[in-house]
This record gives C-alpha cells, sequence and structure tokens, in this order.
C-alpha cells in the first residue's frame, strides 16, 4: 500500500504485541519515505486568534467553539483542530493532484473560517507568533501537561511554541514514482531551510528562535552519517530521541527523564511494558525537526502568513522540487546557504538582512515563479512575482499586506 499524504497521521494498524529494535528500525524505514505521484501536495495553514473590534484579546475557548462548529459544518476539504494556545489549524483531509488545486480548496474553507469567525467576533492573525502576551493553555489532555513538563527544561521557550507560534506547513512527496530521489529532495528541503524561513519571516525571527531553543535531540534536523540514507538516519534518530510523553491510565503521561524510545523498546524501563508498534507511532508525533517525515515530507519552518500570501511559501515549496530546472536552481541556492557558520541561527537573527540569505531567497522565489509559470500554474507565478518584488528585504514583522 502507498502511504499519501496526511493518511499517515493515522496510527498504524497494530496487533499490541511489543516490538523489537529490528522490526521498529525497518517499520521506520519502509513507512516514513513512501514514493507517490509527482506534483502531489497538501497545506495546512496555522493561526493565532484574537477578538475584534476593539483592544484585541485572545477568546475564551466557549468563543471560539460556535465558530468552529460552523465552519467545520460547512468545510469541504479540510479538518478543523485546535492547538494548545488556541491558535486554529486547517490541513487538507486528502492529498491533492497538484498545489494549484490544494491551495484553492485551502482557500475555499479558509474563507469559511474566516466568515465564521468574523460573525462572532473574531479574526485569525497571520503571524509567525502571537504578538499578544501568552494565552492560558486551553488543551487540558495529558498530552499537552506532560509535554509542557518536558519543554519547561529549556525554559520558556516550549511555552512560547505551544501557546503563541503558527505556521504554513507544506507537504510534498518524500519520493516520486520511477525515481530514486528522496535523498535529493530531502536534501534541498533542508539546504535551502533557513533562505526560505527567512523569506516567510513574519515574526523578526521569534518563531525559529523558539524552535532552535527546544530540545535539539527531536526539534534539529536528523544528522546523515556518511553513506547513510535519510529513511535510515531518520529511523536512528527517531529511535533515539528521548521520551517526550507515554500513555498511560491516568492523567499523567510523562515520560521517565532521559530515557529513548530505543532504551524503551530494548526492555530498559521496567516500569513500562514492552511498546507496540502504537507506541512508537505516538512517539513519532512528538519530534519537532524543521522537515517531519509522516510518509510525506511535511515542511515546518515556514511562518504564518497575512491575508492572501500564505499561497506563496505553499506554491514555491513543491515547485522548487517537482521542476527539474529549478531543482537545479534549488541546489545552487542550498550551496551558498550552506557557506554560512550556523544557517538556521543566522536566518533566525539576521534573516533577509544577511547578504548570501537575501541572494538565495531571491533566487528560490524567481526559481519557483519560474516553475509555476511552466507549469501552468500562471496565477501563483504571478503571486510569486508580486511577493518578491513587494518585500526584498525586510525582516520585520507584517501584519499587513507587504504591498
Amino acid at each position: 500500500m502507498i502511504m499519501t499524504i496526511h493518511e499517515v497521521s493515522a496510527p498504524p494498524r497494530s496487533d499490541g504485541s511489543a516490538l523489537t529494535e529490528a522490526s521498529a528500525e525497518e517499520w521506520l524505514r519502509t513507512t516514513l519515505f513512501r514514493p507517490g505521484p509527482r506534483r502531489r501536495a497538501g497545506v495546512e495553514l496555522e493561526y493565532v486568534v484574537h477578538t475584534r473590534p476593539g483592544p484585541p484579546r485572545h477568546p475564551h475557548p466557549d468563543e471560539l467553539r460556535p465558530a468552529r462548529s460552523e465552519a467545520e459544518a460547512q468545510f469541504s476539504f479540510n479538518r478543523f483542530t485546535v492547538e494548545p494556545g488556541g491558535q486554529v489549524e486547517l490541513s487538507n483531509t486528502t492529498p491533492a493532484p497538484d498545489i494549484a488545486t490544494a491551495i484553492e480548496r485551502t482557500a475555499h474553507d479558509l474563507a469559511v473560517l474566516r466568515e465564521a469567525l468574523a460573525r462572532h467576533g473574531l479574526r485569525a492573525v497571520g503571524r509567525g507568533t502571537d504578538p499578544l502576551p501568552s494565552p492560558p493553555r486551553v488543551l487540558i489532555e495529558p498530552r499537552y501537561a506532560a509535554m509542557e513538563r518536558y519543554l519547561d527544561r529549556w525554559g520558556p521557550a516550549g511555552r512560547v511554541m505551544m501557546r503563541r507560534t503558527a505556521s504554513v506547513q507544506v507537504n510534498v512527496e518524500a519520493a516520486t514514482h520511477g525515481r530514486s530521489d528522496t535523498a535529493e529532495r530531502w536534501a534541498l528541503l533542508h539546504a535551502v531551510g533557513p533562505a526560505l524561513a527567512a523569506a516567510f519571516d513574519t515574526s523578526g525571527g521569534e518563531r525559529q528562535r523558539t524552535w532552535l531553543a527546544l530540545d535539539p535531540a527531536r526539534c534539529r534536523p536528523p544528522h546523515l552519517r556518511r553513506g547513510e540514507s535519510p529513511p535510515s538516519a531518520y529511523a536512528r534518530w527517531a529511535l533515539d530521541a528521548p521520551l517526550m510523553v507515554v500513555r498511560r491510565p491516568g492523567p499523567d503521561w510523562s515520560a521517565p527523564p532521559a530515557v529513548s524510545f530505543r532504551t524503551w523498546v530494548r526492555g530498559g524501563v521496567p516500569s513500562l511494558p514492552q511498546p507496540t508498534l502504537d507506541d512508537l507511532a505516538y512517539h513519532l508525533t512528538t519530534l519537532f525537526p524543521p522537515v517531519r517525515a509522516r510518509g510525506h515530507l511535511e515542511v515546518r519552518y515556514l511562518d504564518a502568513q497575512p491575508a492572501r500570501w500564505w499561497r506563496v511559501p505553499a506554491a514555491v515549496v513543491p515547485a522548487l522540487l517537482d521542476d527539474d530546472r529549478a531543482a537545479a536552481a534549488t541546489g545552487a541556492a542550498g550551496e551558498r546557504v550552506a557557506s554560512l557558520e550556523d544557517p538556521w541561527t543566522r536566518a533566525a537573527t539576521v534573516g533577509l538582512a544577511d547578504p548570501v540569505l537575501c541572494a538565495a531567497a531571491r533566487g528560490l522565489l524567481e526559481a519557483a515563479a519560474e516553475s509555476l509559470d511552466r507549469a501552468g500554474h500562471r496565477d501563483l507565478a504571478a503571486l510569486t512575482a508580486d511577493y518578491l518584488s513587494c518585500r526584498p528585504v525586510d525582516p520585520t514583522p507584517q501584519e499587513a499586506e507587504p504591498c
């Protein structure tokens, strides 16, 4: 069975039998990087929600609930979820044949959501981090309490991430049918990540700095050893990542400190039963690298965008991967970014004021616009060119449209 975009968000079927280390590694390698049709894609949008009119504040969950019910009843293509700080998320329920279709479907349901929010005195704010002070955590499930306790070890960044951040996430195939391009796609997405993060920064770098301040064992990219493939590296990294949450009866899902999933599967946690495949799948949901493998590749390093501009990062990522000419330009931009010392930190602290990141970002957006035009997505190509001309070097947060 071919694992398609979003299908891996559901837990795998399991008979409840315990895993072995070898079976865990094999399942990770063969499940998280599946081939699919070239150009198939998906989009996920997160937004902070504020009240309107008057001075903005965070709505109480009871204020958000009727707007959510109205919107969900009219959605055609997306599901609606709420994040720990009350942020809302739209995600495609099925993959689209191309990014233009994914964007069209998302735009339809986003309009429904915005109208429902407006009827109840609310608005969706397209910013990478919430400009208001941190709200209380609105999700009280054991998962989020355990996550918060774990992330508090890294200071306030964990609560900022959970309660105040929002993003545009783009989902692309990990590999395409008939081609052995997993390593190339994985490398390209990481190589240009700092430049794209800077190009679409709407939080003054705060969202990126927040992720960089958190547990590097689960929030930094997996390191590929010499000769190692992305599936093997990701499997190794996932098993070596510390446990954050362990599901069990009762309200406390805290994990034993400093215990990796590999230690657990080896039988090194006497207080816990041997893990199952379902436990491994759940562990994967607590890993937050810039690009997450889920059968497809989930690009997570892009800030939420104001107004219509979310379409641009959503279109740019697949345009750079699924067009051979654009992929060549992407590789060249990645080489420029690699010349920087710690480019992720540079993107979060200096952004497009760095000449190397700025030149790389400009080259990437130009290549993406040309790729979109060649694919017949002329509206998206024009919008990408508009974004490039409106915001060539501007690392400041954007509340209104750039132009």
